[in-house]
């Protein structure tokens, strides 16, 4: 493993540890030449998937930047990180196990909005925001009103006495 600080090649191994949802190694590295300390993670990888652009376009599946676009959703908002990495697991789990080598941008962009209506409201809207392209403030409204819905559907109830 290349040492993110120098490039030195030689690097040791001080610790490897499952991660809490059992999908991951991490590894606390150290590297030799400059002695600077890192951490490295280890995943299975079922199928090298291509994701289908809106256009067409087809560009490789890349985790990280899955987790980056969840991660901007949840900025400042109280939500574990260990959370935000068992959801984004379970929709690498759920693309790899279609047996699909190509998946559509758009099938990531639900399952990644149903991740996040179950962890942060918040982040939900602002993903949604992005991915539905909101183009003026009353998409919010509808996309508010839609949630308040839905809830009401959920617990019909609720203004029972």
């Amino acid at each position: 493993m290349r040492c993110p600080y120098c490039g030195c090649d030689d690097t040791q191994v001080k610790d490897s540890r499952p991660t809490e949802d059992n999908t991951a190694i991490r590894r606390r590295r150290v590297c030799t030449g400059c002695g600077g300390r890192f951490t490295t993670f280890e995943r299975v990888q079922l199928r090298e998937l291509s994701v289908v652009k809106r256009t067409g376009r087809r560009v490789p599946f890349d985790r990280d930047k899955l987790m980056r676009s969840v991660q901007v959703s949840l900025r400042k908002r109280p939500v574990d990180i260990e959370k935000v990495e068992r959801m984004v697991s379970g929709i690498v789990r759920q693309l790899e196990s279609t047996g699909d080598a190509e998946v559509q941008a758009e099938h990531i962009g639900t399952l990644v909005m149903e991740g996040l209506k179950g962890l942060d409201e918040i982040a939900y809207i602002r993903f949604a925001s992005v991915y539905k392209n909101f183009r003026e403030a009353k998409d919010f409204s509808d996309m508010l009103n839609e949630m308040s819905s839905d809830q009401d559907e959920d617990d019909p109830g609720q203004d029972e006495d």
